[in-house]
């Protein structure tokens, strides 16, 4: 499949490349999809709530009122989950939401969300991407020129660029990744998808 090749200023170059048939042009598989985005969001979640067992409450363990002959049900403690500020019953604790996926199918959720964007034509190839200095400005020319200013995009570098990365951050809609770090729930989530040349390579290589 092939694709032209834009500079940063969104014009077409004489360049053309090759998208890789494995990887961008297989029929998508939904599932693997689904279940890669799951995974990712579910490592989001920090897991640190928690609520006070009866074990945890702060106070005595006198036995409030005799057994018998009150009329009422029994009761120890104060910290009885059936009074008020006493410990909860089966309360959250710290966990993880995360589960394990294996790499095969890691890598077909990939190829499956990179498939989706090149048959909607949502990818970009852009020969080379350098801003000299940390300014928000210098990264919205290059989103204008792309004519993408209003759009989620998700640029893809070959490594790792903090010029870029922090020109880009305050940007809204606009996520700056390396090709190593590329995920499907990103790649899902963007409009607009533009791959430096240099990080084509290394997606194949990861992918294949």
């Amino acid at each position: 499949m092939k694709v032209k090749i834009v500079n940063s200023q969104g014009k077409e170059t004489s360049k053309t490349t090759d998208l890789a048939e494995s990887i961008f042009s297989i029929e998508p598989n939904d599932h693997a999809i689904y279940l890669d985005v799951k995974n990712y969001l579910a490592h989001q979640r920090q897991g640190t709530h928690k609520s006070k067992e009866r074990a945890e409450i702060k106070g005595s363990t006198r036995k409030i009122k005799k057994q018998k002959g009150t009329g009422t049900a029994r009761a120890g403690s104060l910290k009885n989950p059936l009074f008020r500020s006493g410990g909860r019953v089966f309360g959250p604790k710290p966990h993880k939401y995360g589960f394990k996926l294996n790499q095969k199918l890691k890598k077909l959720a990939r190829k499956s969300a990179l498939s989706y964007k090149a048959k909607s034509e949502d990818i970009l190839v852009m020969d080379d991407l350098q801003i000299a200095e940390v300014k928000t400005k210098n990264f919205m020319s290059v989103l204008n020129g792309l004519d993408l200013a209003y759009e989620k995009v998700l640029f893809v570098l070959p490594e790792n660029n903090s010029n870029v990365y922090l020109s880009a951050r305050n940007i809204p809609g606009s996520n700056v990744v390396t090709a190593d770090s590329l995920n499907t729930y990103e790649i899902m989530n963007a409009n607009k998808l533009v791959i430096l040349e240099g990080a084509l390579a290394k997606i194949e290589s990861n992918l294949n």
